[in-house]
């Protein structure tokens, strides 16, 4: 069988993917926690000569710390939404691993490639993170709703083409409590140039990204 090369075009897309997810992790530090005193009333008075009581926000943190996130998929996940990679994945490097980690497999199979990412976020409070969230679904058009995943969740399925070559993306974004859950899975066909259909891409990105949301529970306080 013929060898085939990674075409240009992909080569210099993945590395700019590389770059920017190391950037946007140094970048993408979640708001500050809002002060206890605003709109977070103290549930019982402190006691005279006490020292003062943690923020409520604090207090109510579900999650400190971001899980694993090249265990967070099985095995068997991998294999079926990225034939031909290696399921230990690999981890981009993070300024913070306790609030910031994202975890890569990709793989060219014949003429089949596709790529998986799972990023967990940890922001200080659930406003925090469902600021954040608000925020890039606003960033994203022609997706909907994920029922049942998270306390909200959104997805969204996009086709590109670069060169005559398609490619399809599909985005999940998950807000659980004050984490933040971002699965991006998208895939090539590059013999005959195609892209895989919109409904692969959007479930195995969801099937992934239930997988990450039931991992958070490692991060539990």
């Amino acid at each position: 069988m013929r060898s085939l090369p990674l075409p240009l075009a992909l080569t210099a897309r993945l590395t700019p993917v590389a770059v920017l997810a190391c950037a946007g992790w140094a970048l993408s530090s979640g708001p500050a926690a809002p002060p206890a005193s605003a709109g977070h009333p103290t549930a019982q008075k402190t006691p005279a000569g006490s020292s003062a009581a943690p923020s409520s926000s604090t207090a109510a943190k579900t999650y400190t710390t971001a899980p694993a996130p090249c265990s967070a998929v099985p095995a068997g996940t991998v294999k079926s939404l990225v034939p031909g990679a290696k399921t230990a994945g690999k981890e981009i490097p993070s300024t913070d691993t306790a609030l910031r980690r994202t975890c890569s497999w990709n793989a060219l199979q014949g003429y089949d490639y596709r790529w998986l990412d799972v990023s967990f976020e940890i922001s200080e409070s659930d406003q925090g993170a469902k600021k954040e969230y608000e925020q890039r679904v606003a960033e994203k058009s022609g997706g909907g709703v994920v029922p049942g995943l998270g306390d909200s969740a959104y997805s969204v399925v996009n086709l590109t083409t670069e060169d005559g070559q398609q490619t399809r993306e599909g985005v999940v974004l998950v807000r659980a409590a004050n984490a933040l859950v971002v699965v991006t899975y998208n895939g090539s066909d590059f013999e005959n140039k195609k892209a895989p259909g919109t409904d692969e891409i959007n479930k195995g990105a969801i099937k992934a990204a239930k997988s990450a949301v039931a991992a958070l529970g490692a991060g539990r306080d």
